[in-house]
């Protein structure tokens, strides 16, 4: 197991792919809508 390994997260890295170690970085994050007149906490 090391960098040739392609199911360790050092593997991934050196391989340049993504799974379930490596999970792809997303670029935007999903935010809840906020309902006007709804009362503020």
């Amino acid at each position: 197991m090391g960098k040739g390994d392609k199911k360790t997260k050092r593997g991934k890295v050196t391989l340049g792919t993504y799974g379930k170690l490596r999970p792809k970085r997303k670029k935007f994050s999903i935010r809840p809508k906020t309902i006007k007149g709804a009362p503020k906490k």
